[in-house]
């Protein structure tokens, strides 16, 4: 036992610090020279790790290099929308070995399990490897996937993916184990990981760009809730608040929070405000740039007005606003909604930018499925497994046991949090 856990816990160091010498995995993992020695000769021998070039510098011979083998498994994550399907597939270290962007076609009646199958042999045979080769995929949607059915809802967008038990029809025609993940519960795990939520138990993030969605973690535990919808902020009936009308017709009796804070939404109200903008997030930078206050502040009312429910109830650390729209008004719109929302509730929650960028929903996909597959492999229970803990199900008929999981999308840096 004791040789186990010493075992995973070189394993782990190895993971998260990448190619390590003898002297610095023995620091990391607090054993002894002789231990050390032994234990990378033995985990060698196993075909866990392997040898991977010397560290030079200083007096004296080159110190060896040891790595995880990352060959042992492989896993693909993949970024869906209606417009184009990001994939990526990479080893169990994590290291990126193909590449591959392709619009699907997810209407109604299309062959999505088929054209999905396609598009992935493609960045597989990119990577060197078969479909066979791929442990683990992780599919992020803009929807929330009931684990009791497996079936997508709150996603009109796509309508070809609606209607089934999506991750145990593609874990049995494509004989891969798969996950359905909501792309704002991505975003969500992604800066659990590498962003401003690495320290925190209790956060909610909130996704403005062409639409919206939102992710509740609690107990650094994504709350997906008895169907799937935990977070779909996107369907809640708000009232609107903002100081002018809109062309839109939606009165101060309300409407869908969607419907007034995603991107046509902050166009009309860009437009009453006087601030012109093809799109929400050039309308928001407009506005910065020009010192549009009004507009911005109608804005941070209609994004506080949503948000203010969800923390009156789960009373988070902090507030994490990201997507387009987010990047694009900076801390200044996150003051703005902080000042909105502490009229609205009681906590005097901080508001701020998330972290991550670049594709963070396929980034958090690839989190997930890196976690499931370490934890499977080397018996790794990270913080990214314990929040996808109780969301596995085994699919009746699939060749393994399809994970069925509810919202990573493209965040700014942010060098603060606005209280």
């Amino acid at each position: 036992m004791l040789r186990e856990m010493n075992d995973r816990a070189a394993i782990d160091a190895l993971l998260r610090v990448g190619p390590s010498t003898r002297s610095e995995l023995e620091y990391a993992i607090g054993l002894s020279k002789p231990a050390t020695a032994q234990l990378l000769a033995r985990l060698e021998t196993e075909g866990v790790v392997v040898k991977a070039g010397v560290r030079g510098g200083g007096r004296g011979p080159r110190a060896q290099l040891w790595t995880v083998n990352g060959g042992l498994a492989h896993v693909a994550a993949v970024d869906l929308t209606p417009h184009v399907a990001d994939f990526v597939v990479a080893d169990i270290t994590g290291a990126i070995l193909a590449e591959h962007r392709v619009q699907l076609p997810v209407h109604a009646g299309a062959d999505v399990v088929g054209s999905f199958g396609t598009a992935l042999d493609r960045v597989v045979k990119a990577a060197g490897l078969q479909r066979a080769d791929l442990r683990h995929v992780v599919i992020g949607a803009q929807g929330a996937c009931d684990p009791r059915t497996g079936h997508i809802g709150s996603a009109p967008h796509i309508p070809g993916w609606l209607g089934f038990d999506v991750p145990t029809r593609l874990s049995t025609e494509l004989n891969i184990e798969v996950t359905i993940e909501n792309d704002v519960n991505l975003v969500a795990i992604e800066e659990m990981t590498e962003g401003r939520a690495v320290d925190l138990r209790d956060f909610v993030l909130v996704w403005l760009s062409e639409g919206v969605g939102g992710a509740v973690v609690v107990g650094r535990r994504l709350l997906r809730g008895a169907t799937g919808g935990g977070g779909e902020i996107d369907w809640m009936r708000v009232p609107d608040p903002a100081s002018v009308k809109t062309e839109d017709g939606i009165t101060r009796s309300g409407a869908r929070f969607g419907e007034i804070v995603d991107s046509p939404a902050i166009v009309r109200l860009a437009k009453a405000h006087g601030v012109p903008g093809e799109t929400g997030w050039d309308a928001v930078a407009t506005a910065r740039e020009t010192g549009a206050d009004g507009f911005l502040d109608d804005l941070a009312r209609r994004v506080a007005g949503g948000v203010a429910s969800v923390v009156s109830v789960v009373d988070p650390e902090v507030v994490l606003l990201c997507g387009d729209v987010s990047r694009a008004g900076g801390e200044v719109f996150a003051e703005h909604v902080a000042v909105r929302l502490h009229e609205l509730v009681l906590p005097r929650t901080p508001v701020g930018l998330a972290s991550v960028q670049g594709n963070a929903v396929r980034a958090g996909a690839l989190q997930s499925a890196l976690a499931t597959v370490r934890e499977d492999v080397f018996g790794l229970v990270s913080a990214t497994t314990s929040s996808l803990l109780g969301s596995r199900r085994t699919a009746e008929g699939s060749p393994g046991a399809a994970v069925a999981i509810p919202s990573s999308r493209t965040a700014p840096q942010s060098p603060g949090i606005t209280d």
